[in-house]
């Protein structure tokens, strides 16, 4: 797995992962690996993910990411990555409404907030990984960091 250098984040971004069936064989279902930190005073604003080339060799390729260990599912939520066909924002528990609540058509709402440092988790459920032999998807999340004007602002 990649991440961005400094030059990349002036595209919206402030981390992109990219990864690729050789990551997700090494990885191994059910698993899950630190991709991002949130730092202390942190939100997420943006979650995406881009299907660079198309899997091979499984059709059953599912992500999750988010903070909580174990079923991280804050940001992307049970993403069908082999079969998606457009990139695919904010699907996650912490970005969805319920129907009982104000819908968000546009703009900025950051999500997920912390108080201390944070890690974001990708996680991979397919039973067969294995035979993957293709795919490779971009991961593009920005996190706000109010928490370093904080310290500045002493």
């Amino acid at each position: 797995m990649s991440k961005n250098t400094v030059n990349e984040a002036a595209y919206g971004f402030t981390d992109i992962i990219t990864i690729d069936y050789q990551d997700l064989i090494n990885l191994g279902t059910g698993n899950q690996k630190a991709i991002a930190t949130l730092p202390i005073g942190a939100a997420i604003e943006l979650c995406g993910v881009h299907k660079v080339t198309a899997a091979s060799g499984s059709t059953s390729v599912v992500l999750d990411i988010g903070t909580t260990s174990g079923t991280p599912t804050e940001f992307i939520d049970g993403l069908d990555a082999d079969g998606m066909t457009v990139p695919v924002y904010n699907t996650g528990t912490v970005f969805v409404k319920s129907a009982a609540t104000t819908t968000i058509k546009g703009g900025s709402l950051p999500v997920k907030p912390v108080t201390a440092v944070t890690p974001v988790y990708l996680k991979l459920t397919d039973a067969a990984v294995a035979s993957l032999t293709a795919g490779k998807w971009i991961i593009g999340m920005r996190i706000l960091n109010l928490g370093k004007f904080a310290l500045e602002a002493h």
